[in-house]
């Protein structure tokens, strides 16, 4: 049980080389080597410390990154795609929601708090992977006793030479008459791991969820007083059930989720979250530049600088109180993004400046990087849209002049408005497929399965947005 444990404990550790890293993270995010580069040797350096003797493998803190760019360059999907790299837990929460505690905003804590959850809900995952065959076998066993019961060792034992014990009269959706007794019951269970049964309805047993009764204290500092109440008071009231009519196919789904969660120890799990959260954890800061302060703290910059001194416990490591007991952000990796196109690092309180030791700058998006970004990663957008138009029987396939063009339009428009990087990408293909994607089931129904895209379509949907500068800074 014990190596059990260990092999557990080591999910979210990564062991691929940097390079491996770089390589996995080029297939989905174009550009940003230095940035691609740093979380690399982050997510090694994680590698290499558990490596370490214990006498110093304490004192070994994660570096943590501070990511400077514009919006829409990669800052998320770099953060994003680390995270499911090493299967490890990600939250991403935006640095403004902390401006107003007490009004609209949330305390800090429920960072770690959202972090945890989701450390569960992993560890929960893969567990229910490791019992899912034991469980299928409960599920079946169950289908069987409902549809052919168990005769009672109370009755009078001449009733098994007449059958056996009739099926409860609801569930009676089998003809067992043709093998009477455990008989009847063997042919039951032959048609039902068969398949020959799923489309049979039969009446359920089913725990009836009740609706959460604390949401009076969601995005408040009561947060975890409200968790711990809820539990408790569904510790007290009794579980509901009620009947339900389903198909057996149905009604497996339904008996092995409940099975999986017999065979799961949950204490076991909260335990292997919480060293999964503090050892494996990664936490994406957004909009880090917004509450930067410059010069003299007065006004709304008071708010501002406040929610830096709730943030900096946090990342300077300190021990926050979840609902599974308590949690360690010493070893948590922050990793935090802002465009500062009006703030500048520098105007960040120097305490939490400390705490972004390495910094790297993104790059704002050229004419090629748009090319590629339509065309190379494995989540390609054209690939994307192709895949879509591809279900109703219709093939769209784009001219390379045209792809250029596209990625020319782009960067001309985030040159004369707001550059939002990558995003403009998604609503300039939205523009130039709309009239494609509205038609496309009479297209086909007319005989047509294949549509070219060219430079002149291009200029044709997109030339109003390529004009007029003042229509484009209302496209996103």
């Amino acid at each position: 049980m014990e190596l059990e444990k260990v092999k557990h404990t080591e999910m979210g550790l990564n062991e691929q080389t940097p390079r491996e890293i770089v390589e996995e993270l080029d297939k989905y995010i174009v550009g940003q080597d230095d940035a691609k580069r740093s979380v690399a040797i982050a997510l090694r350096n994680r590698w290499r410390s558990r490596k370490l003797s214990d006498d110093i493998k304490d004192d070994v803190i994660p570096k943590n990154i501070l990511m400077i760019g514009s919006t829409g360059v990669g800052k998320t999907e770099i953060a994003r795609r680390l995270a499911k790299l090493v299967k490890a837990p990600f939250v991403k929460v935006e640095a403004t929601k902390f401006t107003e505690v007490g009004y609209v905003g949330r305390d800090v804590e429920s960072i770690i708090r959202d972090l945890m959850q989701i450390s569960v809900r992993m560890v929960r995952k893969q567990r229910t992977e490791e019992v899912k065959e034991k469980a299928t076998e409960n599920a079946n066993e169950r289908l069987l006793d409902i549809l052919v019961p168990e005769p009672k060792r109370t009755q009078n034992p001449l009733s098994k030479l007449f059958g056996g014990v009739e099926p409860a009269e609801e569930n009676k959706t089998v003809e067992v008459e043709e093998n009477p007794g455990n008989a009847g019951r063997e042919f039951v269970k032959k048609r039902l791991e068969a398949g020959k049964l799923e489309d049979q309805v039969i009446e359920l047993e089913v725990s009836d969820h009740a609706k959460p009764m604390v949401g009076m204290f969601s995005g408040s500092s009561l947060e975890s007083m409200g968790d711990n109440l809820q539990d408790m008071i569904s510790g007290l009231v009794p579980k509901r059930t009620r009947k339900r009519k389903v198909t057996i196919s149905a009604a497996r789904k339904i008996l092995e989720q409940e099975e999986a969660e017999k065979l799961i120890d949950m204490e076991e799990v909260a335990e292997t979250a919480l060293q999964l959260a503090e050892r494996s954890g990664i936490v994406f800061l957004d909009e880090i530049d917004k509450v930067a302060v410059k010069g003299s703290s007065s006004g709304p910059d008071v708010s501002r600088e406040g929610v830096q001194r709730d943030i900096l416990p946090i990342v300077e490591g300190s021990t926050v109180m979840t609902k599974y007991g308590p949690v360690k952000t010493d070893y948590i990796l922050f990793i935090a993004a802002g465009a500062f196109h009006t703030a500048k690092p520098s105007d960040l309180i120097p305490e939490l400046q400390g705490r972004f030791p390495i910094r790297v700058e993104l790059k704002s998006l050229r004419k090629e990087d748009f090319q590629k970004i339509l065309t190379e990663p494995q989540n390609a957008l054209i690939k994307q849209y192709k895949e879509l138009l591809k279900t109703e029987g219709l093939t769209l396939e784009f001219q390379s002049e045209a792809i250029e063009r596209i990625a020319e339009m782009a960067f001309d428009v985030n040159e004369q408005s707001e550059d939002i990087g990558a995003r403009r990408l998604h609503t300039m293909l939205e523009k130039l497929l709309e009239e494609i994607s509205f038609s496309a089931p009479d297209m086909v129904k007319e005989g047509k399965s294949e549509i070219k895209i060219d430079a002149a379509y291009v200029d044709e949907r997109l030339k109003e947005i390529a004009k007029n500068r003042d229509l484009s800074q209302f496209i996103l």
